[in-house]
């Protein structure tokens, strides 16, 4: 494509220096500003580029796009996050599987009824253990009291006494923190350990 366009742009300025010349005679040829010779002429490469279009936006589109960008956000952030998990309360998916359940035994007649039997006389028998328990209580809490109100009227101050509570009923022995400060470099041994603690990001 350069080169015909160049030789046709040759061939025209050809035709049309050559009048000039013979006009002002071959020995003063006087170069016109208007036809330039054609070893001046030079050639570049054709540039197909164009400046980019700017694009008409609509600004009823471009408002819209606003508001499911704003929608998408407000359903983000309605989306609770998520929990870290504790792994301590999840049953293994191993303890899960349903082959490994053991059928219950298949006992007789009798041997049903007597455990039947046995269990009921041993609910009875912790009822009624229970309630001795309860009744003892009572009893010796009731002769508390009225020891207490007979004491009341003898003497005021063997009453207040005897409400104090009793250091040695109940023996207990403490020892405070030492007087020695902790030793600030000291790393206690935790000993050999794999650290397989899971690392959850938010």
């Amino acid at each position: 494509m350069s080169a015909a366009l160049s030789r046709s742009l040759c061939r025209v300025l050809s035709r049309q220096t050559a009048p000039s010349r013979f006009l002002l005679g071959e020995h003063h040829a006087v170069q016109s500003p208007w036809f330039a010779p054609v070893m001046t002429l030079k050639t570049s490469a054709p540039l197909r580029a164009e400046p980019k279009k700017k694009k008409k936006v609509d600004p009823r589109r471009e408002q819209m796009l606003k508001e499911r960008m704003r929608k998408k956000l407000k359903k983000l952030e309605k989306v609770a996050p998520e929990l870290i998990p504790i792994e301590d309360l999840i049953t293994p998916t191993k303890c899960l599987d349903e082959t490994r359940e053991r059928s219950a035994p298949r006992l007789s007649f009798e041997e049903s009824e007597g455990r039947a039997l046995l269990l009921k006389e041993w609910c009875r028998y912790k009822q009624e253990q229970h309630m001795a328990e309860v009744q003892a209580v009572e009893l010796a809490l009731e002769a508390q009291r009225e020891a207490l109100e007979e004491l009341k009227l003898e003497s005021e101050e063997l009453y207040k006494a005897a409400l104090k509570p009793d250091p040695l009923l109940f023996p207990f022995t403490h020892e405070g923190p030492a007087y020695i400060p902790p030793k600030t470099k000291y790393e206690a041994p935790d000993g050999k350990y794999n650290n397989i603690t899971k690392v959850y990001t938010q």
